[in-house]
């Protein structure tokens, strides 16, 4: 896999797991899963399902003749999700969304929890989605909102701007944050193939026990880590440290909390 903003691998899918997960996905994998349930469906496909929180959620709450598929392109976050376990059988694979190994019309529901800024083409991604969609089949999708939105990924973001003055990391605002006008969005699944989506903007609240939790999700449990370690190989501890001063002099010491916002999308084919 030649895309380093797309790479979780080693370190990183543990730390996405223990940090990201319950800090940032969780709500919105429980958000995102409701909308699935309103529709029916027998056969649905997870792309980008990282380390499974949305997968799990699909075990638990579809009913049990509902066939799951849960994809992604890193074999790291599919090792974590598949350790972690399911409440009943998913099929796990990987999968590569840019062009899914499976035939046309195969199911029901896409489901992609923050994982469509990552496509290098978003219309082709768009595009395989509705291939693999059955008449009357829905993707479902989230994606981030702008960074200025979401008050963690914020905080960091301008703690590396001053961690790297003369060249930023800016890989939190250059994907996870930067795929959010709505006016492209729809633009891109029309190309894709999709017509008249449903979009809705969700706030919400991430929660951590100390401001060391989203600097160290954001800092080392992200592609962010690469590209800190590219300018400074030994550099990830301090760079760390200082976005856990900043997320403390802007959120207080303690556990703390910020705001997060984020669009949910569906389109029916």
């Amino acid at each position: 896999m030649n895309r380093p903003d797309a790479h979780f691998g080693g370190a990183i899918a543990s730390l996405y797991q223990a940090h990201m997960v319950p800090m940032l996905f969780e709500p919105y994998a429980t958000e995102l899963v409701a909308r699935v349930l309103a529709r029916p469906c027998a056969r649905v496909l997870e792309v980008a399902a990282g380390t499974g929180v949305v997968t799990r959620h699909l075990a638990e709450r579809l009913p049990a003749h509902v066939a799951i598929t849960a994809t992604d392109l890193n074999p790291a976050m599919l090792d974590v999700a598949q350790s972690l376990g399911t409440a009943r059988p998913v099929a796990w694979q990987m999968a590569d969304a840019m062009q899914l190994p499976f035939g046309d019309a195969a199911f029901d529901a896409v489901v992609c929890q923050f994982g469509a800024m990552f496509f290098p083409d978003k219309v082709k991604g768009f595009a395989e989605a509705h291939r693999v969609l059955a008449p009357g089949g829905a993707l479902f999708f989230n994606v981030w909102d702008r960074l200025g939105k979401n008050e963690f990924a914020d905080t960091v973001t301008t703690a590396m701007a001053s961690a790297f003055p003369l060249d930023p990391p800016r890989f939190l605002a250059r994907v996870p944050h930067g795929y959010h006008d709505l006016v492209v969005i729809a633009r891109d699944l029309a190309q894709g193939g999709f017509t008249a989506p449903h979009m809705h903007t969700v706030q919400s609240r991430s929660h951590a026990a100390s401001p060391r939790i989203p600097a160290e999700a954001l800092c080392q449990g992200t592609p962010l880590r690469a590209e800190i370690e590219a300018r400074d190989i030994g550099g990830l501890e301090a760079a760390t440290a200082m976005a856990e001063a900043a997320l403390a002099y802007r959120f207080g010491t303690g556990p703390i909390e910020g705001r997060m916002q984020a669009h949910v999308i569906t389109a029916v084919r």
